[in-house]
């Protein structure tokens, strides 16, 4: 029963949380749809975690997309071995799990310490920075363990199970040799999209596509006659 709750049951439950949250922030909390910027209060510190956290995200997502949604026979239709996909995941989780995680610490002592910021941030603030730390925690530590070279492959078990929860057919007794580590990182991943709607995380669904063909902004120097006049 708990591997079904777990890995059937659970995983639906948070879509249906997920949807449905942000339908209902969008439709009742436009204004708060938001990053809520808090660079006015502090540059420095934001400068250096956020681009350490997204930049490295980046590369963690696209590690994600190829190591659980491209199955495995792709991979070997094309002759890379279970042994060099290994040593390539390794080579770039690891680093890019580190940044992430770097940057983001950097964001949570900025938002705890920064007196100007605690003042002004909400629960929900905190609850998304907790709930990341957890995540990548328990990402970069499933990844460093399995770092040997007989590590587990999890494109033999996460990833088909991770699949057929889009045609509706998860098969939870691929989940029972996985490994503790990966267990929870998979667990508080979804618990992150279970809040996701509720916290400033909300605007990773917004995308500026209006910047694409809006007209450019053309900034000129002020020029003596100018001044003169001023």
């Amino acid at each position: 029963m708990i591997h079904q709750f777990l890995w059937v049951i659970y995983p639906y439950l948070v879509l249906i949380v997920f949807i449905g949250g942000v339908i209902f922030r969008y439709q009742h909390d436009q204004f708060g749809w938001t990053t809520k910027s808090s660079e006015m209060l502090e540059k420095k510190k934001l400068a250096y975690g956020s681009s350490f956290f997204h930049w490295g995200l980046v590369f963690v997502f696209g590690g994600h997309v190829m190591g659980i949604l491209i199955p495995e026979p792709v991979y070997t239709g094309h002759g890379i071995s279970e042994h060099l996909y290994h040593n390539i995941a390794i080579g770039f989780g690891v680093p890019a799990g580190i940044i992430s995680l770097i940057g983001l610490v950097i964001l949570f002592y900025r938002r705890i310490s920064v007196k100007r910021i605690r003042y002004t941030s909400s629960v929900s603030d905190i609850l998304a920075l907790v709930f990341l730390l957890i995540v990548m925690l328990t990402g970069l530590s499933a990844t460093i363990f399995n770092i040997t070279p007989e590590g587990f492959d999890y494109r033999k078990t996460i990833s088909p199970w991770f699949r057929g929860l889009f045609y509706f057919q998860p098969n939870p007794l691929l989940m029972e040799t996985v490994p503790l580590w990966f267990k929870m990182h998979i667990i508080s991943a979804f618990s992150l999209f279970a809040v996701f709607p509720f916290t400033r995380l909300v605007h990773a669904l917004s995308m500026p596509l209006k910047y694409l063909r809006r007209s450019y902004v053309i900034y000129r120097k002020r020029g003596r006659k100018m001044d003169e006049h001023l």
